[in-house]
């Protein structure tokens, strides 16, 4: 497994850059912009290192983020997502988006907090019970 990166939603992307980048001293290592989702996703990280990033998400349309809703997810790395998903439904944990992709999963820590599973490499084939397993929540 490798720690990959901590999604936080921002309302002014411009305004959090510089706080980002000019005051706290990161450098921007990627960006996406969807245009059919209506939303840009800006990774920074430590200059040289793109080890470990910040995910700054900006949805377009969003007004302001209340109640703690502007942290997102810790992103993982996995070799297997179907195996990673597997020991983590054994263990009690509600898998929220299951891999049904091969690709990508969802889940909650007991406190709350969303954990991104992201399949190392390639997408694996889809396979049961995982593609057609609903979604069980908000992830």
């Amino acid at each position: 497994m490798k720690y990959l990166h901590t999604m936080v939603r921002v309302s002014d992307l411009e305004t959090s850059l510089h706080f980002y980048c000019k005051l706290l001293g990161l450098e921007e290592q990627g960006r996406h912009n969807n245009e059919k989702g209506r939303f840009t996703l800006v990774f920074l990280g430590v200059p040289g290192d793109t080890s470990a990033q910040v995910e700054l998400t900006h949805n377009w349309d969003e007004k302001g983020y209340g109640g703690g809703r502007n942290f997102g997810h810790l992103a993982y790395r996995v070799t297997n997502i179907y195996a990673a998903c597997q020991v983590l439904m054994d263990g009690g944990v509600i898998i929220n988006r299951p891999p049904r992709d091969g690709h990508m999963a969802f889940v909650r820590s007991p406190d709350g907090i969303s954990i991104e599973l992201l399949q190392d490499g390639g997408s694996l084939a889809p396979a049961e019970p995982w593609a057609s397993m609903p979604n069980t929540g908000v992830w």
